[in-house]
């Protein structure tokens, strides 16, 4: 009896021990993943000066915040990036008859030799059920009375949850040739926290472009 109290005592330690680790390593899963790019296969790696950030989107706060995070992922490339919530109103991209061309020249009076574009695609939320687990708990040093009522199954109920995602396309525009360079797809999930999200989103796209081998580093320009 003791025996089989002390294997039940380890067993249930041990799953608990494994549902602590797969809450852990859900809670470091990155919520960002890139699904998709493409590349302009004549484009090769190029040290940008300064790259022109605008998040294209009515929500001022979002906005700002990623432009902030990606202004900031992108100087880890050596590059200078000005946001465009730093030269333009925050409703200029509503405009549909701002003239491109003297667009363009504003982003090169600026200084910038490249565009970087984030622009929320499309959004979906998805009702699932999470069932419930039953457990044994794990051996009591109390008194009697407190070891017999523990002594039976605990019970955690299911419950409905809705997931959120994100989808989001990344543009690079090289204003020299004014073509586009590389383009991205992201999807975000369950973002809580949009400064959080916003920094691991950045940092995320801004790998894969140099992994792309379209931003490299000013250190490397000729």
């Amino acid at each position: 009896m003791i025996k089989n109290y002390a294997l039940k005592s380890v067993g249930t330690r041990c799953l608990a021990l494994i549902i602590s680790s797969a809450i852990l390593f859900n809670s470091c899963s990155p919520a960002t993943k890139v699904t998709a790019t493409w590349k302009d296969k004549d484009a090769a790696p190029k040290a940008y000066k300064n790259l022109f950030i605008v998040a294209l989107g009515q929500n001022l706060a979002y906005k700002k915040t990623i432009e902030d995070k990606m202004a900031a992922a992108l100087t880890t490339t050596g590059a200078k990036a000005t946001e465009s919530t730093s030269v333009f109103p925050p409703d200029f991209t509503k405009d549909k008859n701002i003239d491109k061309e003297k667009l363009i020249q504003k982003f090169k009076e600026a200084g910038c030799d490249g565009i970087v574009s984030v622009a929320l695609v499309n959004k979906d939320s998805e009702t699932r059920y999470v069932p419930g687990t039953t457990y044994m708990p794990g051996p009591y040093y109390g008194n009697f009375y407190g070891y017999y009522g523990g002594m039976g199954a605990m019970y955690d109920p299911g419950y409905y949850t809705t997931d959120k995602t994100y989808y989001l396309e990344t543009n690079l525009y090289d204003l020299t040739t004014e073509k586009l360079v590389w383009s991205g797809q992201s999807s975000t999930l369950n973002p809580t926290d949009i400064d959080k999200a916003a920094t691991e989103f950045a940092n995320i796209i801004v790998a894969k472009m140099s992994s792309d081998g379209v931003v490299s580093p000013i250190a490397k320009a000729k």
